[in-house]
């Protein structure tokens, strides 16, 4: 064994090797190919790491497979913003657990945020033994490693680590769609808002170097890809840290020079860190979509000084109105926080003004979840029945203002990236606006991946109908 390179990506590379020859034999003693599945559960940068864990998958030599149940390999890619998250997760291992009995060749990982939290591991540990492999946030690079260990060693691996010493690159990634793709820009998150547990399980933040990157995305270009999507807890800190001085708005402007990409997308943006020359960018530069996903959270000053969000309501506002005032067609999507603790119902009519003077394009609504390890975990919480009514009170004002502005686009020509066979109806097409609308129009398979002039016809609440012209 001293012939292990001790260097990444050789060592992952040595270990994929050792991986497909042991997958080789069980297909061998099967007479089939062996299967895999990856469930997805939160964000765009899990969807992310998912498509990097296919892809070491499959360059091992698995094969992928929609069917869960049946697959000799489940990996769980875990969320933990939310309460209801884990519980979705845990039951899913309940499900798992007969199929795993009658599989004898059925093995179960889990990763991602909820692997970081030690009562997390400490419960699956005691209630649900058959998990064959876990690993957390900072080590997804190695999963043919342990694996390897895994199946070699014929015994339950673990390994947690606390916070990442390194960015690997140059890994295997099995994207979802050809003509799209998403980019790493930055890992963890330093805000510490006093509800959110991802510091604590993604660790602080680390940039990549611009250049890799870059580097990264050239290839994607060549490979056809003609839509990215810039990812990172909070873009608009990238460069911290980092010896080059670059900040986000200069990262985009050097994206936006790559021949073949027509679309950059990012998220998400955190209000406190949005430049002036974040908006000038998007402004002058029209490979930046427009659309900004900007989290409110609380339209309180009260609220958000609770939250830790280091801005208030007026600067929130003022925000918003210098955005819409210089790009008026961009759409604005956001979060919002109802039941956060010691939320009063004057509080939520602060959050209901807001939602009124910018008028969001679509706004994600969800009920305060207690995270234990955060802040806001030992504040006064709510009662759950006032909550409960003052959700709806906002959930029906965003409905309300999102329908109103996703329909100020009928009758405008509009260009949109066809990405996929209508699931109702196969003669339609679906793809997106820039502004990240949905359009259901007439086409067939050959155009997808194109980006198309489309004429929207209609508006039905939160998507369109169109024909290309």
């Amino acid at each position: 064994m001293n012939n292990i390179p001790q260097n990444e990506p050789d060592r992952q590379n040595y270990y994929r090797n050792e991986l497909s020859g042991f997958i080789q034999k069980q297909e061998q003693l099967l007479n089939r190919k062996l299967t895999c599945h990856i469930a997805t559960f939160g964000c765009q940068m899990n969807a992310r790491d998912s498509e990097k864990l296919l892809g070491i998958l499959k360059a091992a030599g698995f094969q992928e497979t929609e069917e869960e149940t049946a697959a000799d390999l489940v990996v769980m890619n875990t969320c933990t913003v939310r309460d209801n998250a884990n519980k979705r997760i845990y039951g899913r291992l309940g499900v798992l657990k007969s199929f795993r009995k009658s599989n004898q060749h059925m093995r179960i990982a889990m990763c991602g945020c909820m692997m970081q939290e030690p009562s997390v591991i400490e419960k699956i540990k005691k209630s649900y033994p058959y998990v064959d492999l876990i690993f957390g946030t900072h080590n997804i690079y190695k999963l043919a490693e342990l694996l390897f260990t895994m199946y070699s060693e014929d015994r339950q691996v673990i390994e947690i680590l606390k916070q990442a010493d390194r960015i690997v690159e140059d890994l295997p990634v099995e994207r979802k769609y050809p003509f799209k793709s998403g980019v790493n820009i930055m890992f963890g998150c330093d805000n510490f808002c006093s509800y959110c547990i991802v510091p604590y399980v993604r660790g602080r933040e680390r940039s990549r170097k611009s250049e890799e990157i870059l580097c990264e995305i050239r290839k994607l270009a060549d490979s056809g890809v003609r839509e990215i999507m810039l990812l990172g807890q909070n873009v608009n800190s990238y460069g911290k840290g980092l010896d080059e001085k670059i900040d986000f708005a200069g990262l985009l402007k050097e994206t936006a020079k790559i021949d073949g990409i027509e679309r950059i997308r990012f998220m998400t943006s955190h209000p406190k860190d949005l430049s002036d020359d974040l908006i000038t960018v998007m402004e002058e530069n029209e490979k930046v979509c427009l659309h900004l996903h900007l989290p409110l959270q609380s339209g309180s000053s009260r609220i958000l000084k609770l939250m830790n969000r280091k801005y208030d309501k007026e600067q929130y506002l003022a925000l918003t109105e210098k955005i819409r005032s210089r790009m008026p067609s961009i759409a604005i999507t956001t979060d919002i926080i109802v039941g956060f603790p010691t939320e009063t119902k004057e509080d939520v009519d602060e959050t209901l003004d807001v939602i009124r003077k910018v008028r969001f394009d679509n706004a994600f609504t969800f009920i305060y979840s207690k995270r234990t390890g955060t802040p806001a975990a030992n504040m006064e919480q709510v009662d759950e029945a006032f909550v409960k009514e003052q959700f709806d009170r906002v959930l029906q004002l965003v409905q309300e203002t999102s329908k109103e502005m996703t329909g100020r686009f009928v009758g405008e020509t509009v260009k949109v990236l066809a990405e996929e066979v209508n699931e109702q109806d196969p003669s339609l097409l679906t793809g997106r606006m820039e502004q990240n609308f949905v359009v259901h129009f007439p086409g067939d398979p050959s155009m997808i991946g194109q980006i198309l002039s489309v004429k929207l016809l209609s508006c039905k609440g939160f998507y369109y109908i169109g024909e290309p012209v």
